[in-house]
C-alpha cells in the first residue's frame, strides 16, 4: 500500500494568489465593502469575458436560478423540466415558486439533457426548462431551444461552466438565455460564495437588479456612498436580499483575469487522468470531451467498470477517502429522493444506470500533477485488488 498523504486532497479547492489578497485589502480600506463600484466593475468585466450584454451578480447560483425562473413567469402549478442528475438547487428553484420540477433523463456519454429527453417530458403545464452544463461540458442548448414550444423559457444552469465553449465557439453565457453561474468555494472562479446571471435583454436585466436588493431601484446602492444617491420613496414589487458585495467582487475580478492560467492547470490534470486511466485497459469510461479545451473541467467524472471490480463503488469511494483523496459522487439522482416524491417518479434508465457507477476524482487549479499521480496510483492499486 502506498504511503498515505498527510493532508486531505479535496475534490475542488480554490487557487488564490497574493493579488486576490491585495484586492480584498484594497476594498477593506476603501471605506465601503457592500455592493458598490467594485461589483459594477466585475459585472462589466465578466459580461465582456462571456460575450453577454448584461451580467447581474447575486449571492449564489441558487438565487440566480430562482430569480431567472421568477422573471420567466414561473408560478404555482407550473412545471419546470430539469435533469435528475444535478445538484438540488436546480430543482429547488422551481419549488420555491410553487412549481413542480419534472425530471428528464440524460445522454449516457455527455451526462447532459438532450432535446429528446426534454421533449419526452413536455406537457401543457411546462413553463420552463433548466438545462445543466454538467461538469463543464456544454449541453446542446440550441437543439433543446428548437424542441421547445413558444412560451417555454430556457434557463441554463452553468454552475460548472465558466469558460465552457458552446458548439459554435461562443462562451456559455453568450446565448441570450438566462444563464446562471456559481462562484462557490470549489468553483473555477471562486469568491467564496456568489453567483451571476448573464443575459441579453435590457428590461429583464434592470428588473433582476431591482429584485436582488429588496425591489429597490437598480442604483439604490449608491445612497450610502454617493451624496447624489437616491433614497427609497416607493416599492412596486416584492424583492429579495440576494445581492453581491464588493469584497467578493474584488476577488472575482482577479480570478477572472487569471482564468486562462487556471484553465490550463485543470486541462493538464484532466489529460493526465485520462492518459493514465485509459492505459489500465479495464473498461473505465469518461465523459465525452473531458480533455477538450472547450470543456471547463470543473468535474472529472469516471464511469467505473463495476462488473469487473472486487468491491462496490461506494466501498471504493470510502477507501479512497481513507487515503485522504477527496473523491466524490456527482450526483445521487434527485428523482430517487423523498423530497421530490420518489415513489411517484417515473424511471429514468440512463440516469439510474450511470448514477451507480460514476465517481468524481479531485480536480482543481490548486492541484499539481504530483497530486494527480497520487490519486491515480491509489485508484489503480484499489482496482487491482
Amino acid at each position: 500500500m502506498a504511503v498515505i498523504r498527510k493532508d486531505f486532497l479535496p475534490f475542488g479547492r480554490p487557487n488564490f494568489s497574493r493579488e486576490e489578497i491585495e484586492a480584498v485589502t484594497r476594498v477593506l480600506t476603501s471605506g465601503w465593502i457592500g455592493m458598490g463600484p467594485e461589483t459594477m466593475s466585475f459585472e462589466e468585466e465578466l459580461a465582456a469575458f462571456l460575450g453577454a450584454r448584461h451580467v447581474v451578480t447575486v449571492n449564489s447560483c441558487t438565487s440566480a436560478l430562482f430569480l431567472s425562473l421568477l422573471v420567466g413567469g414561473v408560478d404555482k402549478g407550473d412545471e419546470v423540466i430539469c435533469p435528475s442528475l444535478t445538484w438540488c438547487s436546480t430543482a429547488n428553484a422551481a419549488l420555491y415558486l410553487g412549481a413542480t420540477p419534472v425530471f428528464c433523463d440524460v445522454d449516457p456519454y455527455t451526462l447532459c439533457a438532450t432535446s429528446e429527453t426534454v421533449r419526452a417530458k413536455l406537457t401543457p403545464r411546462t413553463k420552463a426548462v433548466v438545462v445543466v452544463h454538467f461538469g463543464g461540458l456544454a449541453a446542446d442548448v440550441d437543439g433543446i431551444r428548437d424542441a421547445l414550444p413558444d412560451g417555454v423559457r430556457l434557463v441554463e444552469d452553468a454552475a460548472h461552466a465558466l469558460g465552457t465553449r458552446l458548439a459554435d465557439g461562443r462562451n456559455v453565457g453568450a446565448s441570450g438565455n438566462l444563464t446562471c453561474f456559481s462562484f462557490y468555494a470549489n468553483k473555477n472562479l471562486s469568491t467564496g460564495e456568489g453567483g451571476a446571471i448573464a443575459l441579453r435583454d435590457d428590461e429583464t436585466a434592470g428588473r433582476l437588479r431591482s429584485l436582488r436588493l429588496h425591489g429597490l431601484p437598480a442604483d439604490a446602492w449608491k445612497r450610502f456612498s454617493n451624496p447624489a444617491g437616491r433614497f427609497v420613496s416607493e416599492l412596486t414589487e416584492l424583492g429579495y436580499k440576494m445581492n453581491y458585495t464588493d469584497l467578493q467582487a474584488a476577488i472575482g475580478r482577479v480570478q477572472l483575469r487569471r482564468q486562462a492560467e487556471l484553465h490550463e492547470t485543470r486541462l493538464a490534470i484532466a489529460k493526465y487522468y485520462r492518459d493514465r486511466l485509459s492505459a489500465l485497459d479495464i473498461g473505465m469510461g469518461f465523459q465525452r470531451g473531458v480533455t477538450e479545451w472547450t470543456h471547463a473541467h470543473h468535474l472529472f467524472v469516471v464511469f467505473l467498470p463495476t462488473e469487473r471490480m472486487s468491491r462496490g463503488r461506494d466501498e471504493l469511494l470510502a477507501e479512497l477517502r481513507k487515503r485522504n483523496i477527496g473523491a466524490s459522487i456527482h450526483y445521487h439522482p434527485l428523482h430517487r429522493m423523498s423530497l421530490y416524491g420518489a415513489v411517484k417518479q417515473p424511471a429514468l434508465p440512463v440516469t439510474e444506470r450511470v448514477a451507480d457507477c460514476i465517481l468524481t476524482l479531485p480536480i482543481s487549479s490548486s492541484m499539481t500533477l504530483e497530486d494527480a499521480r497520487y490519486v491515480v496510483d491509489n485508484l489503480t492499486e484499489l482496482l487491482s485488488d
